[in-house]
Parts: C-alpha cells; sequence; structure tokens
C-alpha cells in the first residue's frame, strides 16, 4: 500500500464519485463525529457522487439517504440496494425472498446450536438478506472462532462476510463490489466499466476486500483490520473518520481549480 499523499492530480480528476465503508471507516466506534460528518459535505463540493457501502440493515441505508448528503447506498454487502431518498432498488421477487429467508433460518438454528456463545446484535432483526453475530462491536470472538463458523457456514452453501464489527451469513450470492457495480448501473446507468474505473472506494476490513480488488482508485484507513485478500493501493495516515476525512482534503485539493496558466512574453515588436 501507498501513502495516500502520492495519490496524483490525473487519478483524482478522474474520480466521478465515492464509495465509502460505515463502521470504523466514516464512523468511530460506532460514532458519527463532526470531522467526518463535515468531509461528506467537502466532498460533494468537490464534485463527487457518494454512495455509502455497508453491511448494516437496508433500514440504516434508508436512513442515511435521507439524511446524509449522499446518492445512496449498499445495505447488506450488496444484499439490498438503496436510492436517493431511501426507496429501495431492484429487490428481488418475493417468492424468491422467502426461499432464501427460509433457508437462512434453518442455517442460524444450526449455528446457534453448534456456536451457543455467538450472540446477535442488536440489529439481527431489522435485516432482509442475511444474518449477523456480533464478533468486534460489543462482544470480542476470537479469530479462531469466527473462522470456524466461517467454514461451518459456507459448508452449508451460505456466502459469509466478516466486518471489523460483525460476522454475517445468508444466501445471497453478493458482496460489496458487486453490490456497488448493480447501485451504480440502476441510479446513474454506469456500466460496470466506468464504475470500477471512475469511483473510488474506501474501507477497513475484510468485507471490503471485494472492492478493493475491483475498483481501482482504493484507500483504506490506517486501522485497516483483518487480511482482506487484496489490499488497497494506498492507506490514509489516520483511523477511521480521521483518514476519511483525509481523504475528503486531499481529494479537494487535488481536484481544486487549476492555476491559470502565466500568458508567455512576446517577442519584442510582436504586439
Amino acid at each position: 500500500m501507498r501513502p495516500l499523499a502520492t495519490l496524483d492530480r490525473t487519478e483524482a480528476l478522474g474520480l466521478d464519485g465515492l464509495l465509502f465503508d460505515l463502521d470504523d471507516t466514516l464512523l468511530d466506534h460506532g460514532k458519527l463525529t463532526e470531522l467526518a460528518y463535515s468531509a461528506l459535505f467537502r466532498l460533494r463540493e468537490a464534485g463527487l457522487r457518494l454512495y455509502v457501502v455497508t453491511g448494516r440493515p437496508l433500514g440504516w441505508v434508508r436512513l442515511l439517504a435521507r439524511l446524509f448528503p449522499i446518492d445512496g447506498g449498499v445495505a447488506e454487502n450488496g444484499g439490498a440496494l438503496v436510492g436517493p431518498s431511501g426507496h429501495a432498488v431492484g429487490a428481488e421477487p418475493e417468492a424468491v425472498r422467502a426461499e432464501r429467508t427460509h433457508r437462512l433460518a434453518a442455517l442460524v438454528a444450526e449455528i446457534r446450536a453448534r456456536f451457543p456463545d455467538l450472540e446477535p446484535p442488536d440489529d439481527a432483526g431489522e435485516r432482509l438478506t442475511d444474518y449477523t453475530f456480533d464478533v468486534g462491536e460489543v462482544r470480542r470472538v476470537d479469530a479462531a472462532r469466527v473462522a470456524e463458523v466461517t467454514a461451518f457456514s459456507r459448508e452449508r452453501g451460505a456466502t459469509v462476510h466478516v466486518s471489523s464489527v460483525h460476522l454475517h451469513v445468508g444466501f445471497d450470492a453478493t458482496d460489496k463490489a458487486s453490490g456497488a457495480v448493480r447501485l451504480l448501473g440502476a441510479l446513474a446507468g454506469v456500466d460496470a466499466t466506468r464504475a470500477l474505473g471512475r469511483y473510488a472506494f474506501i474501507g477497513d476490513s475484510e468485507n471490503d476486500a471485494a472492492c478493493f480488488g475491483a475498483f481501482k482508485s482504493t484507500i483504506g484507513v490506517a486501522n485497516l483490520r483483518g487480511r482482506p485478500t487484496l489490499m488497497p493501493r494506498y492507506v490514509t495516515r489516520g483511523e477511521r473518520g480521521e483518514g476519511f476525512a483525509e481523504l475528503a482534503r486531499t481529494l479537494g485539493a487535488l481536484r481544486a481549480a487549476a492555476p491559470a496558466t502565466p500568458e508567455l512574453a512576446r517577442p519584442p515588436g510582436i504586439p
């Protein structure tokens, strides 16, 4: 990874927007600071479209889309998409969702019987496409235990994502990158090639690896944790919201209007 300070003007000017993770990227241990929130406005002023891309529930992203200066978002690690007014985008047919929900309920029952020490977070009931266990938000679960649950779930055909705070299980074959590309196509008519080349992504943990690998311009905040299969190109000096604000300052400065080129001196005698 290279320091964020090495990101150049050409790359910054080539961006149409920024995709950003929520927990431990924009938020500091679950809290939104004034510094991080104001950074969203600085990014808008720099001419960038903004989309949150998180593992948090659909309801969270619906609310953020109404309250934050953003254009929409990805919830539940790509399982649900949200437009700028908070409306759901591209929801699956009810019969498909019902079948997956039934399979997920059976899997969760198996996991809870096999790993009784695991507990869900308090927003588990608000989810549409997956189920989560708290592995770092309130409780601390050993990495070896997380790996054991991950293997157990994948052996049963589930998709598993691990963030800095949660372990997610479900039967939707999605991730943050595929969800972001679908969202940009649905909301802005952006094809996959343009999305991956013209949108940057900033995140902090293992479930951000798909975005780190897919997008051209990728940034990790300094508290990047776990072992993503692919790492971001750049890393901030600051952690969490401070690192996010650092990115906003960097992009704002690089995208600012270029100074006027001084008029070349004319040779003597030429008006």
